[in-house]
């Protein structure tokens, strides 16, 4: 049996000009400045193309259009996908919320599927909101959804909230 390869190439930017700049940006200025390309994404939304289209404080939305390289080998978008979709919604809801200084990382994710992904599906939109932010966690929660409003997956997380050391190396 013979099978058609397909090749992919992209690229990305260096993701510890981001992270240096937490020590002196909050969480809103470094997702605005992503935003307005003072800041490079991060480099798992260009391997995904993943977009940041709205923030604002304890709300951020993410777009991504299905293609088949997401796909799962049943020929829909495989679930650590929008897995991946929706952790970043939920951490960047987080992040909008977090002084200079601090940091965070998933405790936790808790995912729901609803409806398959495909690429006739078009257009997702992952919209992440901040529920609870004490000193030591945060929670959030997160929607996928169609164009139309249709619920395709829905999720929530903790997040355990930490300061960044001074002299924190980003290696690469």
């Amino acid at each position: 049996m013979s099978f058609e390869d397909r090749e992919r190439k992209y690229t990305w930017s260096d993701p510890s000009i981001t992270a240096q700049a937490l020590g002196t940006a909050s969480g809103m200025e470094i997702l605005q400045g992503i935003m307005a390309g003072e800041f490079p994404r991060a480099p798992i939304a260009d391997t995904l193309q993943m977009r940041l289209v709205e923030v604002e404080l304890g709300r951020v939305v993410f777009e991504m259009t299905a293609q088949e390289w997401h796909y799962n080998p049943i020929g829909s978008v495989h679930g650590g996908v929008i897995s991946t979709l929706v952790d970043s919604a939920l951490g960047c809801a987080v992040h909008s919320q977090l002084p200079a200084g601090m940091g965070y990382t998933s405790l936790e994710i808790k995912v729901n599927f609803v409806r398959p992904v495909t690429i006739a599906t078009g257009t997702i939109r992952c919209e992440g909101t901040l529920l609870s932010l004490g000193r030591r966690a945060a929670t959030a929660e997160a929607r996928v959804t169609t164009d139309a409003g249709k619920l395709l997956a829905h999720a929530t997380t903790t997040c355990l909230l930490f300061p960044l050391g001074i002299d924190r190396e980003i290696s690469q």
